[in-house]
């Protein structure tokens, strides 16, 4: 018989619209101050020179993919860990964080491969063989990668706290990786304090040591105070625990590695344009992650939920769960999405704009936020999808909204020769995968919460 965890925690209890808000909003305030960094990493670089804010944007796709490695685990761990505490076997949650501690080591060893392998091809392919472009780069992106063991350790621990109902104590450890680079940004960057100026490499080394800070904040603060997940290495992990992870993180992996593809693509298709319009979406790219922070933790937050609800078998909760998420993601989102509309101009002067990187910006801004506003429903979807253990789903709804239908649009639209049209591309992909989200999710969710009704 397995060992069970003795009292259920609130995540099968609380009251719905609060247990949503208490999950969902220390994770929206914790992915404000990691946005904050990155946002404030472009805009520091953005001082130095506009080709360094490009490097920065031809870097982006690969550190989407980075972290869509310890996404995957991270969103794996959540649900197979948050499912075994709702059944309250205790044997399968000291595995499966255990497995999820090996695994974030071979994501890390993967990535150094990586970098060996193809990041210099890769500046030389994106940049169109420009010197100055790739010494911005290059020594930014190789060290963003070869210390990315403190991130994905930090991506583990963070969900160890959160699959446990715990989501305050996040705050902590992304606070305390925040705040390290946001001091040492200016630092490293600029050289204060007889440092010397280092320009993208401070940024980078700015961003790792903020991540290895948080690493070690998650790893005591689980120690100490989330005793409900304990924390054992082992050179041998259990096989059918990290099977279990990759089932449901896998997807969300590909999703994620897609995505870095499409946003390869994309910067090859404003390449033609103007380096400018690369730029642009790169700050567009840093300003997303920053304005749909409250989607983004409804969204985070949901899945534990799902999860949990889902092992105690308690559907009505599942359903209340998702209401509760999409009507607070558009409460949070409608003020980002007013002042992008109204004062794009000034959002961009934070990143030092040329009068042509305004005459592309407040166009791309005004449109993407329309895309980000109809991205909700699709998100809120999808989390609900990883919640019920259902990470292939969940893949074809992101796949289809994030990467199949912007291509299409893309493909057409850009043999117009029209720059606008590129940022109409993705509005229209949103609103087309509405309608399709809204029927897959009935149609896939239904096959599992109808057996747990019977």
């Amino acid at each position: 018989m397995s060992q069970t965890v003795e009292a259920e925690n609130s995540m099968g209890t609380a009251k719905i619209p609060r247990l949503v808000l208490k999950t969902g909003i220390p994770m929206m305030i914790s992915l404000l101050i990691n946005s904050l960094y990155n946002f404030v990493d472009s805009v520091f670089v953005s001082r130095i020179s506009e080709d360094a804010l490009t490097a920065l944007s031809l870097a982006s796709p690969i550190q989407i993919l980075m972290s869509a490695l310890g996404l995957g685990i991270a969103v794996g761990l959540n649900a197979v860990i948050s499912k075994a505490l709702g059944e309250k076997d205790r044997r399968r949650v000291e595995k499966t964080a255990s497995a999820a501690l090996s695994l974030a080591f071979l994501a890390w060893v993967l990535v150094v491969v990586l970098e060996i392998a193809a990041l210099k091809p890769y500046f030389r392919w994106q940049s169109g063989r420009d010197e100055i472009i790739m010494n911005y780069g290059i020594p930014y992106l190789r060290i963003c990668m070869l210390c990315s063991l403190g991130m994905m350790g930090q991506w583990v621990f963070d969900r160890f706290v959160m699959a446990s109902g715990k989501s305050s104590l996040f705050l902590y450890t992304l606070s305390a990786a925040s705040i390290t680079n946001l001091i040492l940004d200016p630092i490293l960057i600029f050289g204060y304090f007889g440092l010397p100026a280092m320009g993208t490499t401070g940024a980078a080394l700015a961003t790792v040591i903020g991540q290895w800070v948080g690493c070690f904040a998650g790893y005591f603060i689980n120690r100490r105070w989330n005793r409900e997940i304990p924390i054992h290495f082992t050179v041998k992990p259990d096989k059918n625990c990290m099977l279990s992870i990759l089932k449901v993180g896998i997807p969300s992996t590909l999703v994620q590695a897609v995505s870095s593809a499409l946003a390869v693509y994309v910067n090859s298709v404003l390449l033609f344009f103007s380096p400018t319009a690369v730029a642009v979406y790169g700050v567009c790219v840093k300003i997303q992650a920053l304005v749909t922070v409250g989607v983004s933790g409804m969204q985070c937050g949901l899945i534990p939920i799902v999860a949990y609800n889902y092992g105690a078998k308690k559907p009505d909760r599942i359903h209340q769960s998702n209401r509760s998420a999409v009507l607070y993601s558009i409460l949070f989102y409608s003020v980002f999405f007013l002042i992008m509309e109204i004062m794009p101009v000034k959002v961009l002067r934070l990143f030092n704009a040329s009068e042509e990187m305004l005459g592309i910006g407040v166009t791309a801004l005004r449109l993407l936020a329309i895309s980000y506003f109809l991205s909700i429903a699709g998100l809120i979807f999808s989390a609900a999808f990883q919640g019920l253990s259902m990470g292939v789903q969940s893949m074809i709804l992101t796949l289809g909204r994030q990467v199949v239908l912007p291509v299409i649009f893309i493909a057409v639209l850009s043999r117009l020769g029209n720059l606008p049209l590129i940022w109409l591309a993705f509005v229209l992909a949103e609103a087309v995968s509405i309608p399709f989200g809204i029927v897959f999710w009935k149609k896939e969710s239904g096959k599992v919460l109808v057996q747990m009704e019977l």
